[in-house]
């Protein structure tokens, strides 16, 4: 009857779901919602009394999602979740529940188990004569018992109560760079809703591990070596550096790669361990058992001046840096120290530290090698747990009996001696 105004075909794009390569659906369904957009202040605040790591991303990326934050929709139309404790009727009266207790206060029956298949069946009498109340059919969005993580665990406001508040915030969490808009967004939420500040006091933000080709790492694609075959291969350790010694721990992207691994055995184990093998056949050629000098090294030689002061100087730059959770600075420091120790001291030291100059050069040389050794064994401890305890094992061995640990992850973190301090040598 000439009504059809346009007939055509339109090019969209469309949703796919990058795990099955199927279509997706988007349609709009009635949702939950907390009202965010009504504490959107308080949040903002709260933001400003955190420090994160890197800083850029809590001011430019997560104080921008924050300011942008609409109403969150916390519920979810499935199956399996935590149940939405709202109970309605065709005549919209509306019941949160918000206890066990109550629930049981209301509906005259006692659940103990909250799975669905327990709770929907309970109904709530209608206090204006309607129909009973049921269970809404919607389940929580789980980013909302993730953001509840703090309370939760402890059971709050039921139990420990004093201990939750008193606790809150948290020292520090840890998490990936795509957590700003789920992880570390419903903390601040929920915190910021329930107590007016932070869940936590800092936040170290790391960013994505991706395939070698900058993709998302695939199973199904298997666009990734096997990380058992790097381990078997080239230890936990190796892998464990080469992530701390990468953007991730910027929050930058990180292309996964073996021969990165590879290269920390092949440029850091390897002169590390040479040079803890160094000495100990150095002091096997003493024929004589050495005493490391611990109550402090004394020398004029200006290559032990040297590396003693850069060795301090480090435990002190470590001290500051780790305080402040900025693992991306620890990590090359370091691995400089390593190779200043390999390639500088040892290197010009060589036959010093054999006794060509006499014995009491060696054994003053040897002894500035032990404590330099024994420190960044145990300074890397907490970086290569594995291979530093098993250094320690064998230079523990000429300490005191008093001194000895039965593990490098029982010592100390070592205090700065400023007595060895050299700005203008180092």
């Amino acid at each position: 009857r000439g009504r059809l105004i346009y007939s055509g075909t339109l090019v969209h794009s469309y949703p796919y779901c990058w795990r099955s390569e199927t279509p997706l659906i988007y349609k709009a369904v009635p949702s939950w919602f907390v009202a965010v957009e009504a504490i959107k202040e308080k949040i903002l605040a709260n933001n400003l009394k955190t420090r994160w790591v890197p800083e850029y991303v809590q001011m430019k990326r997560f104080h921008n999602w924050l300011q942008d934050a609409r109403d969150w929709a916390v519920s979810r139309n499935r199956y399996f979740g935590t149940p939405l404790p709202i109970w309605t009727n065709d005549q919209g009266e509306i019941k949160v529940v918000g206890s066990v207790a109550e629930l049981e206060a209301l509906s005259g029956v006692r659940v103990s188990d909250l799975h669905r298949e327990f709770v929907d069946p309970v109904t709530i009498p209608s206090e204006k004569g309607g129909d009973p109340l049921r269970r809404v059919d919607e389940v929580f969005d789980c980013w909302f018992e993730s953001g509840s993580m703090p309370y939760g665990q402890w059971h709050y406001p039921f139990e420990n109560k004093d201990l939750v508040e008193r606790n809150l915030p948290a020292d520090f969490i840890a998490e990936g760079l795509d957590q700003t808009r789920g992880w570390f967004y419903t903390l601040m939420v929920i915190s910021s809703a329930l107590f007016d500040r932070p869940a936590f006091s800092n936040c170290i933000v790391s960013g994505l591990v991706l395939a070698s080709d900058g993709k998302k790492m695939s199973k199904r694609l298997k666009n990734y070596p096997d990380i058992m075959h790097v381990v078997n291969e080239y230890g936990a350790d190796a892998i464990r550096l080469y992530m701390l010694n990468s953007p991730a721990v910027r929050a930058d992207n990180l292309r996964f790669s073996a021969t990165g691994v590879r290269d920390i055995v092949k440029d850091v184990f390897l002169p590390w361990f040479n040079a803890y093998r160094f000495f100990v056949q150095s002091a096997r050629l003493l024929n004589k058992r050495l005493q490391p000098d611990v109550g402090g090294l004394k020398s004029s030689n200006t290559m032990d001046v040297w590396i003693l002061a850069s060795t301090q100087s480090l435990i002190q730059f470590v001290r500051t840096e780790m305080a402040a959770y900025r693992l991306y600075t620890v990590v090359p420091r370091l691995l400089k120290l390593i190779d200043d120790l390999t390639n500088w001291f040892i290197r010009f030291n060589r036959k010093r530290l054999k006794g060509h100059d006499g014995v009491g050069e060696a054994e003053t040389s040897l002894r500035v090698l032990y404590d330099v050794l024994l420190t960044i064994t145990i300074a890397m401890a907490p970086f290569t747990p594995f291979l530093a305890d098993a250094m320690y094992q064998n230079l523990k061995r000429i300490l005191p009996k008093t001194l000895q640990q039965d593990s490098v992850h029982f010592c100390m973190f070592p205090e700065a001696k400023q007595e060895f301090f050299n700005a203008r040598i180092e």
